[in-house]
């Protein structure tokens, strides 16, 4: 069910994209011939008015054939057709049908952020975490998580107790720790040195109030005294506005780390083994939806993100190298010629190529052993 849910997933986030460029060629007034569900050969075809919609059999994307996306073959078109062509019409009309699509993504991204954040989804909260460190998306509880054997707690504290109070007042994790930092063995601090006095903490446990006295232990490593448990952590509270700031937030940075780490992957060899084809990318997936619904969500927000952002690198025949040629024809007054285009886009190919190449050959790796 989880590998029918992730594909069901990542077709969508394809389907949303490719709709992107439909929709906005539609509106204003392009002639689409073909919209496809990923590339040929075509296993399934239908029909509509001037519009054919098909799934091709290469699960690798998407696309949608607009008539004359080659300069060169608008003037072979009949009249009534070429006042439609993708290149017959201003380069702000092309910018943006081919803007679309990536902006798709990158909303799915940003609404699937804050929809975690906003809806508390611990998973989700800490795989956002994770992802951008900086989005301070759990914070710690006094319920314990963690007993550390060997330590004082091991007899005093269970996991899933929740601390109320600490030496009388209500316990917080930062009160917490410094009551336990302020008792002292009777004699110096040594690894493993016990402290005179215990510190006294309430707890509830299986629904009541049970009173716990534990005499905490110096750690040399720490320096300081400890009992040995760790504190549970919750989702953080965010309003719809600061889920939305936090999501922006995360997209940033997270686009920063994708592009610089693509950057590193040409040069080290370390990064390169860090890269997925889309086989890798949906085990990925398919972990996260296991893991549930938050975290779920967060990766697949990521990998729309990521999506609609290589979409925009400068280089034909992806969608930047589309609106860079429009805007050039824009500042230039005539148009490029698509031999020029190609010719600067070949390099960007070949590196980008090379990626997916690394990524193909990593996953074929790891899937054999």
């Amino acid at each position: 069910m989880s590998w029918l849910l992730t594909i069901l997933g990542i077709v969508a986030l394809i389907v949303l994209h490719e709709l992107g460029h439909f929709s906005v060629a539609k509106a204003v007034g392009m002639r689409v011939e073909r919209f496809s569900l990923f590339f040929p050969p075509t296993i399934a075809r239908i029909r509509r008015g001037e519009t054919e919609y098909a799934i091709g059999a290469l699960p690798a994307g998407g696309y949608v054939k607009i008539t004359g996306m080659n300069p060169d073959e608008v003037q072979d078109l009949p009249p009534e057709v070429r006042s439609r062509a993708y290149y017959s019409q201003p380069p702000w009309k092309r910018i943006a049908v081919i803007l679309a699509g990536p902006l798709v993504n990158i909303v799915i991204a940003f609404v699937l952020f804050a929809v975690v954040l906003w809806g508390g989804s611990y998973g989700g909260a800490l795989t956002l975490g994770n992802l951008d460190p900086s989005i301070e998306s759990v914070v710690s509880t006094t319920k314990v998580a963690g007993v550390q054997r060997g330590m004082p707690a091991q007899h005093a504290l269970r996991p899933g107790d929740k601390i109320l109070t600490v030496e009388g007042d209500k316990a917080t994790p930062v009160s917490v720790v410094k009551a336990v930092e302020a008792h002292r063995c009777a004699g110096t601090q040594v690894q493993g040195c016990v402290a005179a006095t215990p510190v006294h903490l309430t707890v509830k446990r299986d629904g009541r109030v049970v009173p716990v006295a534990v005499r905490p232990q110096y750690d040399s490593d720490y320096k300081r005294m400890l009992i040995g448990f760790d504190f549970g952590a919750a989702p953080r509270s965010f309003g719809l506005l600061g889920a939305a700031s936090a999501s922006a937030t995360a997209m940033w940075h997270a686009t920063g780390e994708t592009v610089a780490g693509l950057g590193r992957a040409l040069t080290s060899s370390k990064e390169r083994s860090n890269l997925h084809s889309i086989v890798g990318i949906t085990e990925v997936t398919d972990e996260a939806v296991q893991a549930g619904a938050g975290k779920a969500l967060v990766v697949l927000g990521y990998v729309s993100m990521v999506l609609g952002v290589i979409n925009l690198f400068p280089f034909l025949p992806l969608d930047g190298g589309h609106i860079l040629w429009a805007l050039a024809e824009k500042v230039r007054g005539r148009r490029v010629s698509m031999a020029a285009m190609w010719r600067f886009s070949s390099v960007g190919l070949v590196l980008l190529a090379f990626l997916v190449i690394s990524g193909i050959s990593n996953d074929i790796g790891r899937i054999a052993g």
